[in-house]
């Protein structure tokens, strides 16, 4: 087995790291970089999603695993105490693997360039500073003519992030579906948006066509990309999924009820 270890700059993930790192070793484990078997993440959520596009290549047959240095994270399992307990089920191999849905980012730029990128959590369409026109199609039909501040498409993984400051809808990471959700819409005469959450399935395809205009931000999780001529964006949930090597069972309710709501217990 090969395994890789990411981790974020912070002191506490480099000594965690380290020690995760040399205990692997000892157990006979290889680290490298090189088409790994096991991709560990040491820090946050930030961290997870850093691997994630580093390696999203080579989905098939990589396996993902997080380690939490700081606040608790959605991707990350682990607390920093635990890793001799993970390393033993590593080299024990006691895991089974669970699928999240990932989202299909097809970005058309108007010089005719087409890009394709894959989403763990969501991607985002606005402008610099000025509100963003776009007709929204729902595979190919115009569904409605939006102005306001910008869309945002999440995965199911992804609904407990800005999908849900905006009033979107939490949902569990097994349903292959995707959400729309509007930014500060603007109703008048002549935009008309539904203002509310979209939940669309796996076959079918989003499409923003934004007004011709260069200063256009796109988003995919945490990268970026500023001052684009964007054609059009479709979007579509992938056939592609993240595995994630789960080594005791993951429990994404009690996980939202951690971060959202006071423990009474």
């Amino acid at each position: 087995m090969k395994i890789w270890i990411q981790s974020n700059t912070k002191n506490i993930s480099q000594k965690v790291a380290k020690q995760l790192q040399s205990k692997l070793l000892q157990a006979g484990i290889t680290i490298s970089a090189n088409r790994p078997d096991l991709v560990v993440t040491v820090g946050g959520d930030g961290t997870f999603l850093s691997a994630f596009h580093r390696f999203n290549d080579q989905l098939e047959h990589i396996e993902f695993v997080g380690i939490h240095t700081g606040h608790l994270g959605f991707y990350t399992d682990w607390q920093d105490s635990e890793v001799d307990n993970l390393v033993e089920h590593i080299v024990n191999n006691q895991k089974k693997t669970i699928c999240f849905p990932l989202l299909d980012v097809k970005v058309t730029f108007k010089s005719g360039v087409v890009s394709h990128f894959l989403s763990l959590n969501e991607s985002i369409l606005k402008r610099v500073s000025q509100t963003m026109r776009a007709d929204i199609l729902i595979d190919g039909r115009r569904f409605e003519r939006f102005r306001g501040d910008g869309v945002v498409l999440s995965t199911p993984s992804g609904s407990t992030a800005y999908s849900k400051s905006l009033g979107g809808a939490l949902i569990d990471p097994s349903l292959a579906v995707m959400q729309f959700n509007e930014m500060a819409p603007i109703n008048n005469r002549v935009y008309r948006t539904v203002n509310s959450s979209l939940i669309l399935p796996k076959e079918q395809v989003l499409t923003v066509m934004p007004a011709p205009q260069s200063d256009y931000i796109v988003t995919i999780d945490n990268l970026s990309y500023d001052h684009c001529s964007v054609q059009k964006i479709d979007y579509q949930i992938s056939c592609e999924t993240i595995n994630i090597a789960s080594y005791r069972p993951k429990r994404f309710w009690l996980r939202v009820r951690n971060a959202f709501l006071v423990d009474e217990n």
